[in-house]
């Protein structure tokens, strides 16, 4: 089932929803399902899980609505589920002053995870920016990643961007956190 057939995007809106992406182990198998279906033993074996693990993982993201079955077959008299994405993106909520961000979180999680011998650009920078700046820094971000979202290939290796573009906690109130 290619992407197009998709809604572009699902917005993250009920507390079911949250807390099944805030599982990495859940966040893995959605990233296994972004381009292509596949089947709780594709699934298990592509994110190292046991079978039955695998299923009840993808279970929770489907009764969240997150992933959903696209097609089945009959194996020997067995019938094999074949799940994808629910849309093409999910959205998610604001996490709310001083609330995890779940996606950069399971971001760095997969960084960590990856092989450390693979090419990574990893970068922090520091800026000072006028207002306007911000603003068009995050939409040329943003459109950047939409571009090679185009451009991605299912046949190619994965590849993950995540940046977040914020505005620090004023100097004040952080050291008066860390009191």
């Amino acid at each position: 089932m290619p992407t197009d057939d998709l809604p572009e995007a699902l917005h993250v809106t009920t507390d079911e929803q949250l807390r099944a992406v805030s599982n990495l182990t859940r966040h893995r198998i959605m990233a296994v399902l972004r381009f292509e279906p596949a089947t709780i033993t594709q699934i298990a074996q592509r994110v190292g899980l046991a079978k039955g693990s695998s299923s009840y993982h993808v279970r929770l993201l489907e009764r969240a609505g997150l992933v959903k079955v696209v097609r089945t077959r009959r194996v020997r008299g067995v019938t094999e589920r074949y799940y994808a994405m629910a849309a093409q993106a999910i959205v998610l909520p604001d996490p709310g002053e001083g609330r995890p961000d779940v996606l950069m979180r399971h971001a760095v999680a997969d960084l960590e995870a990856a092989p450390a011998d693979g090419e990574r650009h990893v970068q922090m920078a520091h800026l000072r920016l006028t207002d306007e700046q911000f603003a068009e820094l995050g939409a040329r971000l943003e459109a950047l990643a939409d571009e090679y979202r185009e451009l991605s290939d299912p046949s190619l290796p994965d590849a993950t961007l995540a940046f977040a573009l914020f505005r620090p906690a004023p100097r004040e109130q952080a050291e008066g956190d860390s009191q």
